[in-house]
């Protein structure tokens, strides 16, 4: 499958550089046994550490529970000359751990679409999985006993970081406190033919949303609807697209689920995945014991996870 070149992608890199000094790369990270809030560095993938006895809280749905003074406050305090603690001295773990909200958007890629013969949706289709299911980077997805149909899905998730009720879309960005890469695992066989047609359990299995490795700001993101966006398994590729391949935009995603529940900081939305999958192979191809998922979006990073 031939990588897609997304659309004036160099002259926005070269646009947004001069803001570079704003920019967040937030992670939550454990060390001596303590989970902590902290920065990843771009030079190189170092952490500096956000001290609850500076005021900053021990997790990223706190964070965005600030608001943009909790940002400003973490950009003022990262230009300070603060200690960088190499990435080897802590365990890197999902930037977001307990949203309130898992929200998923299906079927929200045209050439996915097109890939499975579905006709293009006049309204985003949701559902949604459990907290329950997030791991970070490096950490094991589990093959539960009650399925033998599990398949890999790349996906942009948007974390909302303000709180916001039938949001607007030209106010969407506005709730956007930045971008992860998550992986939604699915068991195909408990939902589609099982269970009564419906998506919640196929989704929800524990350690079936990777997430990670840090969530970008918005500032860091010019344009999340122009990021190339891949999944390989064992090393070979099996998605490689472009979110401008998105039917509904991230903002239409935030403000289309702000009709219908609020929003809050933390909450997640995963906006839908390309084509590739393994259901859609001939013959299909399923996760098994051993596997390793890789997952990458540009400018947001890359998350890679064994099947055990």
């Amino acid at each position: 499958m031939a990588l897609r070149c997304c659309r004036n992608w160099h002259g926005l890199a070269r646009s947004f550089s001069t803001s570079a000094k704003s920019w967040l790369r937030l992670v939550q990270y454990e060390q001596s046994g303590k989970r902590r809030l902290g920065v990843e560095t771009r030079a190189n993938g170092a952490i500096i550490n956000l001290p609850e006895d500076s005021g900053f809280p021990d997790n990223s749905v706190s964070f965005f529970g600030g608001g943009s003074e909790m940002i400003r406050k973490a950009t003022k305090y990262m230009q300070g000359g603060v200690a960088e603690i190499p990435r080897s001295e802590v365990k890197l773990l999902a930037p977001i751990t307990e949203p309130r909200k898992i929200i998923c958007v299906g079927m929200n890629y045209r050439d996915h679409c097109k890939e499975t013969n579905t006709p293009i949706p006049k309204e985003p289709l949701i559902f949604n999985k459990f907290p329950t299911t997030i791991i970070g980077d490096k950490e094991n997805i589990i093959l539960p006993k009650l399925s033998d149909t599990v398949d890999w899905e790349v996906e942009l998730a948007i974390v909302i970081g303000s709180t916001g009720k039938d949001i607007p879309i030209e106010n969407a960005a506005n709730h956007i406190g930045g971008y992860t890469v998550a992986l939604d695992v699915s068991a195909r066989d408990w939902f589609g033919t099982m269970n009564g047609g419906q998506w919640l359990l196929g989704k929800s299995f524990d350690t079936f949303c990777p997430l990670g490795p840090a969530i970008a700001t918005k500032e860091e993101i010019p344009d999340p609807n122009n990021l190339k966006i891949s999944c390989r398994v064992n090393g070979d590729v099996m998605q490689e697209s472009c979110t401008d391949q998105l039917i509904f935009q991230t903002n239409y995603c935030v403000s289309w689920a702000s009709q219908f529940c609020t929003l809050e900081p933390g909450d997640l939305i995963l906006t839908g995945t390309p084509p590739g999958v393994g259901a859609c192979r001939e013959p299909p191809i399923f996760l098994k014991r051993g596997d390793v998922v890789t997952c990458e979006i540009e400018r947001i990073g890359r998350i890679e996870n064994a099947v055990i």
